[in-house]
């Protein structure tokens, strides 16, 4: 029987009313096993509605109510990973353990939410002139909304709204209409945790719900996460609309490798970072750049280990990569592979066959590689989003730097040596947001901030972290002077005050 997934609108299921759904597919088995109710423009007003009727409230509140509700979601979460992680697997396909990390990054953002009076406390200066101080303070937007991708239907939205709502914003998610479910989970725990109804609401949806949150006069900030094209589109459109915007877009990660290095870890970093979670991945290693003579040796290892990679249902332990999330994805990303060849590149691995006994109808493909690969080409220009690894080669390390920098992304990159100097360099020079020394996929910690440079970000500001405090709020500087009861009124002076 079909499952229906409907809005969270006011702290309770609301059900669609627009009269279109969207299919909702097991990827491991290709059956549509849920519908999702997609908004219309009056269900996203009834949304934002509901949270702006809870901001009245809600942005006054003490710190310590918000904070206590957030110690209490948190507790709720922790208690539900399984079943938060095991809605992942049904509709995103990434294995069970995946699952679970994915809720355990989320549950750091939720973690730094909880101590948000550290992160909310103003400056002061006393006598800047003759009794005269000055305090800044940060306070909340309003109404704030969030539009997540299918690839983390969990984290990505926790990396929005707990800190959004514990700086006193009322919320409005639209996450992925691909796999829903996670989402309304997280919006009910919340509920249950105490936070108020309408201050976090959940509307599904497709490019209808996406314009109306982005035309809306009382949603006062969007954050988004998702691929370039469409993050540009965002930017764009809510900045023309009045709207604080951060859009984090697509990638294409590099991990530069240096004679130096130990090989047999930057194969193992390769394979892990390029195939995990089937390379459906913002922050996947998709590019690996070897320098000098080690090119051979290093394809011959990851082949090796990538050709001993277990592929099968999420819900299999056994299982170390899940299908794509969609049949018309797994397409898009073989069509890479199978014309690869023609672009000049050696096709050493070719997953675009590869199925799944008993799952047949599944959304299968196994791991590429992809050797000698060429700048110019569809493979290694495009984000393919998917498990396919492209080795270039380069003769030194001012023209591998100089390959990672000509490429228009700049979300993630790494490099594997064992020279510290080399390692110091390579952080400096490499233009990207997020940098990994021996690490493959270097996402910041939550009391750091996530976020790329170049077509990777559109807006001023990086997601969680310092970052994510000063985008869901905004500054506001009191100068007050109250004279000394002693004094008599000074008079009318029309020049401009001094700091003496």
């Amino acid at each position: 029987m079909t499952k229906t997934v409907h809005h969270w609108i006011g702290g309770k299921s609301v059900e669609g009313t627009s009269g279109n759904w969207g299919p909702v597919t097991d990827p491991a088995t290709g059956v549509v096993t849920t519908r999702v109710a997609l908004a219309s423009t009056e269900e996203v007003d009834t949304a934002v509605a509901a949270a702006k009727a809870a901001y009245a409230t809600w942005g006054t509140s003490s710190l310590a109510q918000r904070t206590g509700i957030l110690f209490h979601y948190r507790a709720l979460l922790d208690a539900h990973r399984d079943e938060i992680a095991a809605l992942i697997t049904a509709e995103h396909g990434k294995v069970h353990s995946d699952a679970l990390g994915e809720v355990a990054r989320g549950l750091e953002i939720v973690e730094l939410a909880c101590g948000i009076t550290t992160q909310l406390k103003g400056e002061l200066s006393t006598q800047v002139s003759s009794r005269v101080d000055v305090a800044s303070i940060r306070q909340p937007l309003g109404v704030v909304a969030g539009i997540t991708p299918f690839n983390f239907p969990a984290m990505v939205p926790m990396w929005m709204f707990p800190l959004a709502v514990a700086c006193g914003n009322t919320f409005v998610l639209k996450p992925s209409e691909k796999d829903p479910s996670a989402a309304n989970l997280l919006a009910e725990l919340a509920s249950q945790a105490g936070l108020p109804d309408g201050v976090l609401n959940v509307v599904h949806g497709d490019k209808v719900a996406v314009d109306a949150l982005l035309a809306h006069p009382d949603v006062a900030a969007v954050s988004f996460v998702g691929s370039t094209p469409i993050a540009k589109y965002i930017h764009t459109t809510a900045s023309a609309n009045g709207k604080r915007v951060q859009a984090l877009g697509g990638a294409k990660n590099h991990m530069l490798v240096l004679p130096d290095a130990d090989l047999d870890a930057a194969a193992d970093a390769a394979v892990s970072a390029a195939y995990g979670s089937a390379g459906e991945r913002c922050m996947a290693i998709s590019a690996v750049v070897a320098v000098g003579a080690i090119g051979d040796e290093l394809v011959a290892k990851i082949r090796e280990r990538a050709e001993k990679i277990t592929i099968g249902p999420g819900t299999d332990p056994a299982s170390e990569m899940g299908p794509l999330i969609t049949a018309a994805h797994r397409d898009k990303v073989a069509s890479y592979v199978t014309g690869a060849a023609a672009q000049g590149a050696e096709v050493v691995l070719d997953g675009t066959g590869h199925t799944v006994a008993g799952h047949e109808g599944g959304h299968w493909i196994g791991l590429s590689l992809l050797d000698k690969v060429s700048t110019d080409s569809d493979a290694y220009r495009d984000e393919i989003f998917g498990p396919v690894l492209c080795v270039l080669r380069a003769d030194t390390y001012e023209e591998g730097v100089r390959l990672i920098n000509d490429s228009p992304y700049g979300n993630g990159t790494a490099v594997f040596t064992r020279d510290g100097g080399a390692a110091r360099r390579f952080q400096l020079e490499v233009q990207a947001g997020m940098v990994g020394v021996n690490v493959p996929i270097p996402v910041p910690v939550g009391y750091h901030s996530f976020g790329g440079w170049k077509d990777s970000l559109f807006g001023d500001h990086h997601i969680y972290g310092n970052d994510g405090v000063h985008f869901y709020t905004r500054g506001k500087v009191v100068t007050t002077r109250w004279p000394d009861p002693s004094e008599t009124p000074a008079g009318v002076d029309l020049g401009f005050p001094t700091s003496r």
